[in-house]
């Protein structure tokens, strides 16, 4: 699948040709710089590395500044391989937005936001027991019993109860275009994203 790295702006709503109102997500896609082309000879398969936001030296290690002065471009916060191009493009290639359509249909990936240790409730959504059983006194959105008998003995792996959160690498498919603004760099899309503002995304077509 080809694709681009792009960064979340926020969400908005536009509206359609008839008037309803849409909510959508603003994406910065790209541009994309070719760090690293990969291919079946050297590596067993065929894909590109781009990379995406433009990072200080100060920052960056010998390595990252040694690929990326091969490739002719500065060091870039976030890294990426696609499979699927079905151009050619040598290093140093930038790929942007254009390549989206406006109607067509693309997947995008993201780390959902961190939302910290919750219970059962809000994690599983689990019901709660509503003050129905006999000896509840102030557990009224506990889990309820999660083991077994003597055997096995023990709570099996997967068992749903509290714990962290979010931070969840996440892909939504099939959110259509809405709108490419070429001169910006932006892409809109219909319905939301996961992630924070400014967090990464991957958009695949």
């Amino acid at each position: 699948m080809s694709g681009l790295i792009g960064k979340k702006i926020g969400m908005t709503s536009i509206f359609d040709e008839n008037g309803k109102n849409i909510p959508c997500t603003v994406i910065e896609a790209g541009p994309c710089i070719v760090t690293q082309v990969r291919t079946e000879e050297v590596d067993g398969y065929s894909a590109l590395q781009l990379g995406f936001d433009d990072a200080t030296e100060k920052s960056a290690t010998k390595a990252d500044l040694g690929h990326a002065k091969k490739a002719g471009t500065s060091v870039k916060r976030k890294v990426v391989e696609f499979k699927g191009f079905g151009e050619e493009y040598k290093l140093g290639d930038a790929i942007t937005v254009e390549q989206f359509t406006e109607g067509e249909f693309v997947d995008i990936a993201g780390t959902s936001k961190g939302k910290g240790f919750q219970g059962v409730v809000k994690r599983h959504g689990f019901g709660g027991v509503g003050q129905a059983t006999h000896g509840q006194h102030n557990r009224l959105r506990a889990p309820g019993s999660i083991g077994a008998a003597s055997y096995p003995a023990r709570v099996f792996k997967g068992m749903k109860m509290a714990g962290r959160m979010g931070g969840d690498t996440v892909k939504v498919q099939n959110l259509r275009v809405y709108k490419v603004v070429p001169e910006k760099n932006l892409l809109v899309v219909k319905g939301c994203v996961p992630g924070h503002k400014n967090s990464y995304v991957i958009i695949e077509k």
